[in-house]
Protein backbone atom coordinates (compact mmCIF):
# COMPACT_ATOMS: atom_id res chain seq x y z
CA UNK A 1 0.00 0.00 0.00
CA UNK A 2 1.06 3.80 -0.80
CA UNK A 3 1.63 6.16 1.57
CA UNK A 4 0.34 9.48 1.40
CA UNK A 5 3.42 11.09 0.27
CA UNK A 6 3.55 8.63 -2.71
CA UNK A 7 0.82 10.57 -4.01
CA UNK A 8 0.81 12.18 -7.17
CA UNK A 9 -1.69 14.17 -9.09
CA UNK A 10 -4.78 11.87 -9.22
CA UNK A 11 -7.80 11.97 -11.67
CA UNK A 12 -10.03 15.07 -11.72
CA UNK A 13 -12.93 13.13 -10.45
CA UNK A 14 -11.00 12.95 -7.33
CA UNK A 15 -10.28 16.76 -7.29
CA UNK A 16 -7.17 15.89 -4.74
CA UNK A 17 -3.14 17.00 -4.69
CA UNK A 18 -0.93 15.89 -1.91
CA UNK A 19 3.07 16.08 -1.74
CA UNK A 20 5.00 15.97 1.00
CA UNK A 21 6.17 19.60 0.40
CA UNK A 22 2.74 20.89 0.42
CA UNK A 23 0.84 22.47 -2.68
CA UNK A 24 2.74 23.42 -6.01
CA UNK A 25 -0.04 25.72 -7.92
CA UNK A 26 -1.18 23.70 -10.84
CA UNK A 27 -1.68 26.10 -14.20
CA UNK A 28 -5.71 25.46 -14.76
CA UNK A 29 -7.32 26.68 -17.19
CA UNK A 30 -10.51 29.16 -16.32
CA UNK A 31 -12.68 26.77 -17.86
CA UNK A 32 -10.83 23.98 -16.23
CA UNK A 33 -11.53 25.51 -12.87
CA UNK A 34 -14.91 26.27 -13.72
CA UNK A 35 -15.53 22.64 -14.33
CA UNK A 36 -13.72 21.22 -11.21
CA UNK A 37 -15.88 23.61 -9.17
CA UNK A 38 -18.97 22.77 -11.22
CA UNK A 39 -18.21 18.94 -10.43
CA UNK A 40 -18.11 19.50 -6.92
CA UNK A 41 -21.16 21.51 -6.65
CA UNK A 42 -22.85 18.65 -8.57
CA UNK A 43 -22.07 16.14 -5.03
CA UNK A 44 -24.22 18.87 -3.13
CA UNK A 45 -27.78 18.69 -1.99
CA UNK A 46 -29.10 22.37 -3.67
CA UNK A 47 -31.73 22.67 -1.16
CA UNK A 48 -28.80 23.35 1.64
CA UNK A 49 -25.67 24.51 -0.04
CA UNK A 50 -24.21 26.81 -2.84
CA UNK A 51 -20.61 26.71 -4.26
CA UNK A 52 -19.18 29.99 -5.59
CA UNK A 53 -18.69 30.01 -8.90
CA UNK A 54 -14.80 29.67 -9.01
CA UNK A 55 -12.39 28.68 -6.78
CA UNK A 56 -10.94 30.85 -3.75
CA UNK A 57 -7.67 31.71 -2.09
CA UNK A 58 -7.11 30.79 1.00
CA UNK A 59 -4.84 29.75 3.94
CA UNK A 60 -4.79 26.44 5.47
CA UNK A 61 -4.19 25.54 9.15
CA UNK A 62 -0.63 25.05 8.73
CA UNK A 63 -0.49 28.67 7.19
CA UNK A 64 0.24 26.84 3.24
CA UNK A 65 -1.27 29.40 1.07
CA UNK A 66 -3.36 27.41 -1.69
CA UNK A 67 -7.10 27.07 -3.11
CA UNK A 68 -10.30 26.54 -1.23
CA UNK A 69 -14.18 25.17 -2.67
CA UNK A 70 -15.81 27.82 -0.73
CA UNK A 71 -19.64 25.64 0.21
CA UNK A 72 -21.93 27.93 1.53
CA UNK A 73 -24.64 25.80 4.01
CA UNK A 74 -27.60 26.93 6.13
CA UNK A 75 -27.58 26.19 9.87
CA UNK A 76 -30.83 23.74 9.20
CA UNK A 77 -31.26 21.42 6.44
CA UNK A 78 -34.16 19.29 5.59
CA UNK A 79 -33.32 16.89 3.00
CA UNK A 80 -34.59 13.91 5.69
CA UNK A 81 -36.60 14.42 9.06
CA UNK A 82 -34.96 15.15 11.94
CA UNK A 83 -35.74 13.88 15.58
CA UNK A 84 -37.09 12.65 17.87
CA UNK A 85 -34.40 12.73 20.38
CA UNK A 86 -36.34 11.87 23.77
CA UNK A 87 -39.00 9.71 25.07
CA UNK A 88 -41.31 11.07 26.99
CA UNK A 89 -42.68 8.09 28.96
CA UNK A 90 -40.52 4.91 29.98
CA UNK A 91 -43.35 3.23 28.08
CA UNK A 92 -42.47 5.03 25.20
CA UNK A 93 -40.65 2.63 22.32
CA UNK A 94 -37.86 3.16 20.00
CA UNK A 95 -40.24 4.99 17.02
CA UNK A 96 -40.70 8.30 19.72
CA UNK A 97 -36.74 8.13 20.65
CA UNK A 98 -33.28 8.53 19.13
CA UNK A 99 -30.06 6.57 19.99
CA UNK A 100 -27.36 6.57 22.77
CA UNK A 101 -24.13 5.76 21.88
CA UNK A 102 -21.46 4.17 24.08
CA UNK A 103 -18.62 2.15 24.08
CA UNK A 104 -18.77 1.46 20.36
CA UNK A 105 -22.28 0.60 20.22
CA UNK A 106 -25.50 2.16 19.49
CA UNK A 107 -28.61 1.88 21.73
CA UNK A 108 -32.22 2.79 21.38
CA UNK A 109 -32.47 5.90 23.63
CA UNK A 110 -35.84 4.82 24.59
CA UNK A 111 -38.30 4.74 27.28
CA UNK A 112 -37.09 1.00 28.57
CA UNK A 113 -33.42 2.08 28.24
CA UNK A 114 -33.99 5.97 30.33
CA UNK A 115 -35.77 3.48 32.75
CA UNK A 116 -32.48 1.03 32.90
CA UNK A 117 -30.03 3.93 33.26
CA UNK A 118 -29.24 3.31 36.93
CA UNK A 119 -28.33 -0.02 36.26
CA UNK A 120 -26.94 0.34 32.54
CA UNK A 121 -24.05 3.02 34.08
CA UNK A 122 -23.82 1.10 37.94
CA UNK A 123 -24.94 4.30 39.31
CA UNK A 124 -28.08 4.67 41.54
CA UNK A 125 -28.69 8.66 40.82
CA UNK A 126 -29.97 8.05 37.62
CA UNK A 127 -33.66 8.65 38.04
CA UNK A 128 -34.56 11.09 34.81
CA UNK A 129 -38.39 9.84 35.29
CA UNK A 130 -41.37 10.40 37.34
CA UNK A 131 -41.51 6.85 39.41
CA UNK A 132 -45.16 7.02 39.84
CA UNK A 133 -45.79 8.24 36.26
CA UNK A 134 -43.42 6.99 33.84
CA UNK A 135 -42.97 10.63 32.99
CA UNK A 136 -39.41 11.22 31.89
CA UNK A 137 -37.97 14.67 32.23
CA UNK A 138 -37.35 16.53 29.11
CA UNK A 139 -36.16 20.43 28.46
CA UNK A 140 -38.87 22.18 26.80
CA UNK A 141 -37.87 25.12 26.09
CA UNK A 142 -34.81 26.90 24.43
CA UNK A 143 -33.64 28.32 27.92
CA UNK A 144 -33.92 24.92 29.50
CA UNK A 145 -31.89 23.30 26.13
CA UNK A 146 -29.23 26.08 26.90
CA UNK A 147 -28.75 25.80 30.54
CA UNK A 148 -28.39 21.84 30.24
CA UNK A 149 -26.12 21.37 27.00
CA UNK A 150 -23.32 23.73 28.15
CA UNK A 151 -20.54 21.85 29.33
CA UNK A 152 -21.22 23.03 32.89
CA UNK A 153 -24.95 22.08 33.44
CA UNK A 154 -27.20 24.14 35.35
CA UNK A 155 -27.63 22.17 38.63
CA UNK A 156 -31.64 22.34 38.11
CA UNK A 157 -31.28 20.14 34.75
CA UNK A 158 -29.30 17.60 36.33
CA UNK A 159 -30.71 14.54 35.79
CA UNK A 160 -33.10 15.63 32.61
CA UNK A 161 -33.07 14.07 28.91
CA UNK A 162 -31.75 17.06 27.19
CA UNK A 163 -33.79 17.93 23.62
CA UNK A 164 -32.88 21.21 21.87
CA UNK A 165 -35.20 21.36 19.00
CA UNK A 166 -35.16 22.91 15.40
CA UNK A 167 -36.96 25.70 16.37
CA UNK A 168 -34.67 26.91 18.93
CA UNK A 169 -32.47 27.87 15.85
CA UNK A 170 -34.14 31.56 15.51
CA UNK A 171 -31.94 32.87 12.71
CA UNK A 172 -30.92 30.70 9.70
CA UNK A 173 -27.42 31.28 9.41
CA UNK A 174 -25.31 30.82 6.69
CA UNK A 175 -22.07 29.28 7.44
CA UNK A 176 -19.03 29.08 4.63
CA UNK A 177 -16.74 25.93 4.57
CA UNK A 178 -13.33 26.48 3.13
CA UNK A 179 -12.70 23.06 1.83
CA UNK A 180 -8.60 22.53 0.14
CA UNK A 181 -9.19 21.82 -3.56
CA UNK A 182 -5.82 20.69 -2.83
CA UNK A 183 -4.77 18.89 0.18
CA UNK A 184 -1.40 19.65 1.92
CA UNK A 185 -0.30 16.61 4.01
CA UNK A 186 0.89 16.93 7.71
CA UNK A 187 3.03 14.51 7.92
CA UNK A 188 1.69 14.40 11.50
CA UNK A 189 -0.81 12.99 12.49
CA UNK A 190 -0.76 14.63 16.03
CA UNK A 191 -1.39 18.01 14.62
CA UNK A 192 -5.19 17.81 14.90
CA UNK A 193 -7.65 20.45 15.04
CA UNK A 194 -11.48 19.58 15.38
CA UNK A 195 -12.50 23.35 15.48
CA UNK A 196 -14.56 23.41 12.61
CA UNK A 197 -15.50 20.12 12.90
CA UNK A 198 -14.74 16.76 10.88
CA UNK A 199 -15.92 17.76 7.71
CA UNK A 200 -19.54 18.20 5.37
CA UNK A 201 -21.78 15.77 4.21
CA UNK A 202 -22.98 15.98 0.80
CA UNK A 203 -26.67 17.35 1.99
CA UNK A 204 -24.89 20.17 4.05
CA UNK A 205 -25.12 19.08 7.35
CA UNK A 206 -21.81 19.36 9.52
CA UNK A 207 -19.69 16.46 10.32
CA UNK A 208 -18.79 17.09 14.41
CA UNK A 209 -16.25 16.45 16.36
CA UNK A 210 -17.06 13.77 19.31
CA UNK A 211 -20.12 14.78 21.58
CA UNK A 212 -18.73 15.69 25.19
CA UNK A 213 -20.23 12.41 26.73
CA UNK A 214 -18.31 13.00 29.67
CA UNK A 215 -19.70 16.50 30.50
CA UNK A 216 -22.79 14.79 29.84
CA UNK A 217 -22.99 12.04 32.07
CA UNK A 218 -21.36 13.70 34.50
CA UNK A 219 -24.15 15.89 35.35
CA UNK A 220 -26.41 12.56 35.03
CA UNK A 221 -27.97 13.89 31.56
CA UNK A 222 -28.43 11.85 28.56
CA UNK A 223 -28.79 13.69 25.14
CA UNK A 224 -29.66 11.77 22.53
CA UNK A 225 -29.04 11.55 18.56
CA UNK A 226 -31.37 10.92 16.46
CA UNK A 227 -31.90 7.84 14.19
CA UNK A 228 -29.90 9.82 11.63
CA UNK A 229 -26.89 10.13 14.77
CA UNK A 230 -27.33 14.17 14.44
CA UNK A 231 -29.05 16.99 17.13
CA UNK A 232 -29.11 20.33 17.32
CA UNK A 233 -26.86 23.05 18.87
CA UNK A 234 -29.37 26.19 18.96
CA UNK A 235 -25.91 28.30 18.69
CA UNK A 236 -24.91 26.38 15.37
CA UNK A 237 -27.76 24.12 14.05
CA UNK A 238 -28.65 20.56 13.13
CA UNK A 239 -24.95 18.40 12.63
CA UNK A 240 -23.50 15.07 13.03
CA UNK A 241 -22.05 12.89 15.55
CA UNK A 242 -22.15 9.74 13.96
CA UNK A 243 -22.57 8.18 10.09
CA UNK A 244 -25.67 5.66 10.12
CA UNK A 245 -26.57 6.03 6.41
CA UNK A 246 -28.97 8.98 6.41
CA UNK A 247 -26.76 11.02 4.14
CA UNK A 248 -26.77 11.75 0.73
CA UNK A 249 -24.47 9.05 -1.08
CA UNK A 250 -22.43 9.21 -3.97
CA UNK A 251 -21.38 5.42 -5.87
CA UNK A 252 -17.74 4.82 -6.08
CA UNK A 253 -15.83 2.32 -8.47
CA UNK A 254 -17.19 -1.26 -8.42
CA UNK A 255 -18.19 -2.39 -4.55
CA UNK A 256 -16.29 0.09 -2.83
CA UNK A 257 -18.30 1.86 -0.19
CA UNK A 258 -20.04 5.51 -1.67
CA UNK A 259 -18.52 8.69 -0.69
CA UNK A 260 -20.95 10.78 1.82
CA UNK A 261 -18.88 14.22 1.41
CA UNK A 262 -15.96 15.87 2.28
CA UNK A 263 -13.40 16.35 5.36
CA UNK A 264 -11.89 19.58 6.20
CA UNK A 265 -8.56 18.75 5.19
CA UNK A 266 -10.05 17.99 1.93
CA UNK A 267 -10.19 14.37 1.29
CA UNK A 268 -13.38 12.85 0.72
CA UNK A 269 -15.01 10.88 3.45
CA UNK A 270 -16.67 7.38 2.49
CA UNK A 271 -19.12 5.46 4.15
CA UNK A 272 -18.16 2.72 6.57
CA UNK A 273 -19.19 -0.58 4.68
CA UNK A 274 -18.46 -1.56 1.30
CA UNK A 275 -21.24 -2.21 -0.98
CA UNK A 276 -21.38 -6.20 -0.20
CA UNK A 277 -21.17 -5.29 3.31
CA UNK A 278 -17.63 -5.56 4.05
CA UNK A 279 -14.84 -3.24 5.78
CA UNK A 280 -12.01 -1.85 4.18
CA UNK A 281 -9.17 -3.73 6.56
CA UNK A 282 -6.10 -1.23 5.31
CA UNK A 283 -7.51 1.97 7.17
CA UNK A 284 -5.12 3.71 8.51
CA UNK A 285 -5.00 5.66 12.12
CA UNK A 286 -7.47 8.68 10.12
CA UNK A 287 -9.72 5.69 9.00
CA UNK A 288 -8.23 6.33 5.23
CA UNK A 289 -6.46 4.40 2.44
CA UNK A 290 -5.48 4.74 -1.13
CA UNK A 291 -7.61 3.06 -3.59
CA UNK A 292 -6.90 2.41 -7.01
CA UNK A 293 -7.83 5.68 -8.95
CA UNK A 294 -10.01 7.15 -6.38
CA UNK A 295 -7.30 7.90 -4.45
CA UNK A 296 -6.28 8.87 -1.03
CA UNK A 297 -9.97 8.91 1.03
CA UNK A 298 -11.84 8.63 4.51
CA UNK A 299 -14.15 5.59 5.75
CA UNK A 300 -16.20 7.11 8.80
CA UNK A 301 -15.65 5.37 11.84
CA UNK A 302 -18.60 3.10 13.30
CA UNK A 303 -21.38 5.05 14.68
CA UNK A 304 -21.13 3.86 18.33
CA UNK A 305 -17.49 5.07 18.56
CA UNK A 306 -18.76 8.83 18.65
CA UNK A 307 -15.67 9.65 16.69
CA UNK A 308 -16.42 10.06 12.80
CA UNK A 309 -12.68 10.44 12.38
CA UNK A 310 -9.60 9.36 14.08
CA UNK A 311 -7.86 12.25 13.29
CA UNK A 312 -6.61 14.48 9.57
CA UNK A 313 -3.99 13.88 7.07
CA UNK A 314 -3.45 16.88 5.72
CA UNK A 315 -3.66 20.62 6.80
CA UNK A 316 -7.42 21.87 7.77
CA UNK A 317 -9.65 24.49 6.07
CA UNK A 318 -12.39 25.84 8.56
CA UNK A 319 -15.99 27.13 8.86
CA UNK A 320 -16.33 30.75 8.85
CA UNK A 321 -18.65 33.68 9.30
CA UNK A 322 -17.41 37.25 8.12
CA UNK A 323 -15.12 37.58 4.77
CA UNK A 324 -11.98 36.03 6.39
CA UNK A 325 -10.50 33.59 4.37
CA UNK A 326 -7.64 32.41 6.75
CA UNK A 327 -7.91 29.65 8.85
CA UNK A 328 -4.25 29.29 9.65
CA UNK A 329 -4.32 28.43 13.53
CA UNK A 330 -2.19 31.18 15.44
CA UNK A 331 -2.27 30.49 19.31
CA UNK A 332 -5.53 31.06 20.84
CA UNK A 333 -8.53 30.03 18.34
CA UNK A 334 -11.96 31.76 18.13
CA UNK A 335 -15.09 29.76 19.25
CA UNK A 336 -16.60 28.15 16.53
CA UNK A 337 -19.21 30.14 14.33
CA UNK A 338 -22.02 30.96 16.58
CA UNK A 339 -20.47 29.78 19.54
CA UNK A 340 -19.62 32.66 22.99
CA UNK A 341 -15.95 32.31 23.69
CA UNK A 342 -15.80 30.74 26.93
Amino acid sequence: MKTIAELTVIPALALVLTSCSGYQANALTEAHQDARVAQVAGLFDKSSTRVEPTLVPCTLSGGTKTECFSITVTSLQTEHKTGPWCPRNISDGPDQSGIWLNEGKVYDADGAFVENLAAFYQDKQWQLFNPETGAVKVTDSKDACVAAARPDVDPKYRNYCVECLPSYVEDLKEITYLIPAHPVYLGNLQQVDFHSGIGLAFNGVKFDAPAPVEAILGSHTLAPFDDCGGHVNPHVGYHYHAVTGCTKEVASIGEHAASIGYAMDGFRIHSRLNANGSESNDLDPCGGHLFGDMGYHYHANDPGENQILGCFQAEQGCALEGDSQSCEMTGQRPPPPGMPAK
